[in-house]
Formats: structure tokens, C-alpha cells, sequence
């Protein structure tokens, strides 16, 4: 009896051995966001434990899982936080090492798992997300009041380290609010705005840090304070922000796609489906225009919007973009939001829930970031990522109906769902 049960304990030992072997590294990825936030991506071809360490200035990511013959050694890296990334094969695990080109607090990195999608087919993925340190942190310990840029509300909100929770990825780009940064980024965006290329359509152009002195002088309204969360869609009012517009085009396509033109017609639809179900919709612009007006500085075109919310005294703020990335590869849905209520992060999950389970795409989660127009508004607000349009596949699918129409349903249903 003894023999069979030794027996029996030697052939699980072995099988589990084998399934432990079983895993295998197929392919490792990276992208840097518009906040520049590196993304490291591990495709596993089965379930595998993971640890993140830092060894001096170097991140290391190390995965349970033997290094597949294809996955090369080393890759370029194109980042403020990194030129290259190395991938080590240790026998039976393997170790992403990532020589950093500034150090981080432990606060700045966070690596989580993907499960494995039959219906999309893509495999098993370990995930790191490096924030840099100027996103999170300004110098020791000091607060930054650095604010949003103009029009947009999805490159450089304001930060402050109080608001920042470990092991959070902030969807954040800070910049010190210095005029040799400013004179520098005003650069950047009519260099990129004349290109309109695939060199110049993965990022963002415009990246103009706001002065707090110009915040001190703006025309703010504000609104009664007071906002209803349930009792069903009929009869609330809802403010939606169709991102960029006017002079800021937004992110732009390898074909010359401009994210305001994808990002009107959805709000658009949205509009419709919500007012068909008895709210009262408000838009932050109906046209391509600034909804500020022409020369605006930037806390004036942001603030605008979020006065659109507030003068309708609204239930709801939406605010609708397209993401982008240096890395073609990168795709899916995000929600971003700020606590400032109890509601804004049950909001955000409520629509965020309804596009990940409904599209092929990469479920990119709910984050908190401190973008102007959902932190300065009183009232629960998200900020939706409706996939990127870097990456070529869903690029022609947001330029679709088919995609428009039902990323429009799906956000109302999360809506619908919120207010249940």
C-alpha cells in the first residue's frame, strides 16, 4: 500500500514538473503611453508565478517560465526611463531586465497578470508598468502644480503626491513649470502638427505645461453641488466631452486619422442613445471647434469644458479619447477617474466593465489619474480610452460604424447601469 501511494506521489510530482516546464516565454513587448509610462508585456504560453526586484538601476521582472528559442536577447527600448531592456534565460525561469536611466520608488512600478482569452486568442501575459518619476514625484518630496495641457485633457494633469496610492499606474505626464519646458513642448506640437505622419501620429502633439497663475485668473462656473447616482436614466442630466477638437487634432493615425474626428461622432451617438432613454445630454462642443474659442491658453480651453458640466448643474461628466503609443502593439479600452466622490471610481468600473467584456481588445483596466476636467469638476466623471490609434487594427476599426455604434451602446449600458 505504502508503494502504490509512493508510487502515486512520484507520478504528481512529475506531472506537475512537467506542466511547470510547460510554460514558456513567446514573446516580450513594450510601449510607452502618451504619459510615458513604459509597458513591459510577457506572452506565456501557460500560467506562471512572477516577482519584480530592484538591483541598483536595474528593474528586474522575473518570470517562472523557460525563454522560448525566438525570443531574442535584448530589445530597443525607446522611453525616458529606458534604451533597452535584456531578457536572461536562467534555466527554468527567466529574468526581463531593464537598465533604468533614473531611479524609482517602489511606488513607480507595479506588474499584475492578464489571463489567458481563448475568444481573442492571446496568451497568458505578465505585465509591468514603470512610471517615471517626474510623472509621480516632483523633486524630494515637494508638490508640483502643474496642471493639464491645452485642449486636451490626456497628457499632463495635475499631480500632487498626496494623491498618489501605491501600486497605482498613473496615466500622467508632468512637466516643471519652467518656460525653457514650455518653449520646448510649444515646439514640439507645430513640428509634429506640420508632419502628420506615421512618425508623428503616436503621440499627442500638444504637451504645454499651464502656469498656476493662469488658473487663478479663469471664468470658472460653478454648479449647485448637488447630483443624483440612481433612480434610472430618466430625467438626469449628463454632460459629455468629446476630446480634443478645433486647433488640436488629437492624437493622429498612420493614415492621417485625427482622434477628434473619432471622437465627435461617437459622443454624438452616445448623445442620442442616452436621450432616447429620457436623460438630458449636454455636449462640451457639437463641432470641430475649441470649445474655449480661438487662442486660448491652455487651463481656459479645460476649464471650459468642465464648465459646460457645471453650468447644466449635471449628473455626469464624460469625457471621450483615443489612445495612443510608440508601440504599434499596444491596444484595448481604459477608464480613468479621480476619487474626489464615491462614485467616480463606481462609474468608471461600470463602464469600463461593459467595453472589456464586448470587444477582442486588451481589457486595459480602471486607473486613477488626476486629469483636469475629472478632478476639477464637482459632479462623478470618467475619462474613456476607447482603444488606441497607433495600433493598425484598431485603427480601421474605430473608422468604422460598426465599432462607433457599439462603443457608443456599450458606454451608455455602463451608464444605464450606474444609474440602476
Amino acid at each position: 500500500m505504502r508503494k502504490i501511494f509512493l508510487l502515486t506521489l512520484l507520478a504528481c510530482c512529475m506531472l506537475l514538473g512537467a506542466v511547470a516546464q510547460a510554460a514558456q516565454i513567446t514573446d516580450v513587448k513594450w510601449g510607452v503611453n502618451k504619459a510615458d509610462v513604459l509597458r513591459i508585456v510577457v506572452d506565456v504560453t501557460d500560467t506562471a508565478g512572477y516577482a519584480v526586484d530592484m538591483e541598483g538601476d536595474t528593474l528586474n521582472l522575473t518570470v517562472n517560465a523557460d525563454k522560448g528559442a525566438q525570443v531574442p536577447h535584448s530589445k530597443v527600448v525607446k522611453s525616458s526611463l529606458a534604451d533597452s531592456l535584456k531578457i536572461v534565460d536562467k534555466g527554468s525561469y527567466t529574468v526581463v531586465r531593464v537598465p533604468l536611466k533614473q531611479r524609482l520608488l517602489e511606488k513607480s512600478y507595479k506588474a499584475f497578470v492578464l489571463k489567458k482569452d481563448p475568444a481573442t486568442g492571446r496568451p497568458f501575459r505578465v505585465v509591468l508598468d514603470v512610471t517615471p518619476r517626474q510623472a509621480s514625484y516632483s523633486g524630494y518630496g515637494a508638490a508640483t502644480t502643474v496642471v493639464s495641457n491645452r485642449p486636451v485633457v490626456s497628457n499632463r494633469p495635475t499631480k500632487t503626491n498626496s494623491s498618489i496610492k501605491k501600486n497605482t499606474v498613473i496615466k500622467t505626464s508632468t512637466a516643471a513649470d519652467k518656460k525653457a519646458d514650455k518653449k520646448k513642448s510649444s515646439s514640439k506640437k507645430k513640428n509634429d502638427n506640420k508632419k502628420n505622419t506615421a512618425a508623428a501620429k503616436t503621440e499627442t502633439t500638444v504637451n504645454k505645461p499651464v502656469n498656476k497663475s493662469d488658473t487663478d485668473k479663469l471664468a470658472v462656473i460653478k454648479g449647485n453641488g448637488r447630483f443624483r447616482t440612481s433612480g434610472g436614466l430618466d430625467g438626469k442630466i449628463i454632460t459629455l466631452d468629446a476630446g480634443h477638437g478645433g486647433s488640436d487634432p488629437g492624437a493622429i493615425g498612420s493614415d492621417g486619422t485625427k482622434e477628434k474626428n473619432i471622437t465627435l461622432p461617437i459622443t454624438k451617438m452616445l448623445k442620442e442613445i442616452l436621450e432616447d432613454k429620457g436623460a438630458k445630454v449636454y455636449m462640451t462642443r457639437t463641432t470641430d471647434v475649441d470649445v474655449f474659442g480661438p487662442n486660448a491658453s491652455d487651463a481656459e480651453e479645460l476649464q471650459a469644458r468642465v464648465n459646460v458640466g457645471e453650468k447644466y448643474n449635471s449628473d455626469m461628466f464624460v469625457s471621450l479619447h483615443i489612445n495612443s503609443s510608440v508601440n504599434k502593439n499596444v491596444g484595448g479600452f481604459s477608464t480613468y477617474y479621480y476619487p474626489k466622490t464615491d462614485n467616480d471610481l463606481r462609474l468608471a468600473k461600470n463602464i469600463q466593465n461593459k467595453l472589456a467584456a464586448n470587444f477582442g481588445v486588451d481589457d486595459l483596466g480602471v486607473r486613477q489619474a488626476n486629469f483636469y476636467v475629472i478632478k476639477r469638476i464637482s459632479m462623478p466623471a470618467v475619462l474613456v480610452e476607447m482603444c488606441f490609434i497607433s495600433n493598425e487594427k484598431e485603427l480601421t476599426l474605430m473608422k468604422g460604424q460598426w465599432f462607433q455604434k457599439k462603443t457608443a451602446r456599450l458606454i451608455a449600458e455602463g451608464i444605464e447601469k450606474y444609474f440602476a
